[in-house]
């Protein structure tokens, strides 16, 4: 196979109207170097899960209020989960607000619906 031809400007010349190798200043790369892991400028994909957590526990709690002993666990960790989720799209780390809320809402109807149950069950053996 014989060797790729010679410009006529000897080897290593660039063709007129092609930029040249450009030079870094003090021997650096010469694109910007970013630092991290992601592309400069991208932002974290929002992190949702507490919300969503929160509306399911919470509806949960609220339709199966009859087994108090899950449903009172499940209204508390509704109210804690969407807690923790609507600081965290306060903060703007997450954007569902108002899943969180709605969890907080189930929940506390689901805690409500125990008491009110626990209410009944009480005036009924007095």
């Amino acid at each position: 196979m014989p060797p790729p031809p010679i410009a006529p400007d000897g080897p290593g010349q660039v063709p007129y109207g092609y930029p040249g190798p450009q030079q870094a200043p003090y021997g650096g790369a010469p694109y910007p170097v970013g630092h991290g892991y992601a592309w400069p400028g991208m932002q974290p994909p929002p992190s949702n899960g507490m919300g969503t957590a929160s509306l399911v526990l919470g509806i949960i709690s609220a339709v199966g209020f009859l087994m108090w002993p899950v449903a009172l666990v499940l209204g508390i960790l509704a109210l804690i989960f969407g807690g923790i989720g609507h600081g965290r799209a306060r903060r703007g780390e997450a954007t569902n607000p108002g899943v969180a809320l709605a969890g907080i809402i189930c929940g506390a109807a689901g805690i409500v619906l125990v008491l009110v149950l626990f209410a009944l069950v009480i005036a009924a053996e007095g």
